[in-house]
């Protein structure tokens, strides 16, 4: 049964129960956690948050994980510097993404998500085959340690992410689909992205925003309900290929207006979901 949950950044420095009891005390019955610092990926850790879990009963949906390196979310950096597809940061992302996997699999998470950049659409491209091949490699030693890898939606049309996913052929390969990303960037629309690779869908985050509006620039995030993403029928759509996963939501911005919008979109949720 679909649970409503909530995004939430883990670093070095983090309460990690502090940070599960605050999921709890808003009501959400799940989470995502996003790591990008790779020095948190320790034992010490992994003992915190298990203890997390076990005090406060949220279940943690799927490990999202970062890498290291540069990162420019647009259009011109953007292609050089995000995932596994820029060749100098290629080798060491994928070790990067493998970790992050064993840490999943010490804290009984049997998913990771990651940006994996922005994938080839043309399979003639000279980087297409060296992407597959460093995929293969990853999806492979995940499939060791009995836990999916999901790509992120949203850098990529939802054909080529089809495409990719096909070529891979392994059962433990999904999306985590953002109901925002395909919009910021530009590629699809949400719902009907749904009916390209609706099969594939493990995990989502919950999110809003508008279309791109110049060439160099993504969208913008909005509140969900405010944007173009339309929730209910990207729910609608999910149900219909059979997704009874949990709906994490993610707000892109900090203080107490990200708190009020996340307990906004909650109740929105709850009503289309009941």
């Amino acid at each position: 049964m679909s649970k409503i949950g909530v995004l939430i950044s883990l670093k070095g420095d983090s309460d990690i129960l502090q940070k599960f009891t605050e999921v709890k005390n808003n009501g959400f019955e799940c989470c995502q956690i996003s790591i990008w610092d790779m020095s948190f990926y320790t034992d010490a850790n992994a003992k915190a948050i298990s203890d997390a879990v076990s005090a406060t009963g949220v279940e943690i949906s799927t490990l999202w994980a970062g890498w290291s390196g540069p990162k420019e979310w647009n259009f011109t950096g953007g292609p050089m510097t995000l995932g596994i597809v820029p060749a100098p940061f290629r080798m060491q992302r994928a070790e990067e993404l493998i970790e992050a996997a064993r840490f999943a699999s010490k804290i009984g998470v049997k998913r990771v998500a990651t940006h994996a950049g922005f994938l080839p659409e043309n399979m003639s491209d000279p980087e297409y085959c060296g992407v597959i091949a460093i995929l293969r490699y990853i999806v492979g030693k995940y499939k060791a340690l009995g836990v999916d890898f999901l790509f992120e939606t949203g850098q990529e049309t939802p054909i080529t992410l089809l495409r990719v996913i096909e070529e891979l052929g392994s059962d433990n390969v999904g999306i985590n689909l953002d109901t925002a990303n395909l919009i910021l960037y530009g590629k699809a629309n949400t719902a009907d992205a749904v009916t390209v690779f609706g099969k594939y869908v493990r995990d989502t985050h919950i999110k809003d925003g508008l279309y791109p509006t110049t060439g160099a620039r993504l969208g913008i995030e909005t509140k969900v309900g405010e944007g173009m993403a339309d929730i209910p029928k990207v729910v609608k759509r999910l149900r219909a290929v059979g997704y009874d996963g949990n709906y994490i939501i993610e707000r892109e911005i900090s203080g107490e207006q990200q708190i009020r919008d996340i307990l906004d979109t909650k109740v929105y949720l709850e009503a289309i979901l009941a």
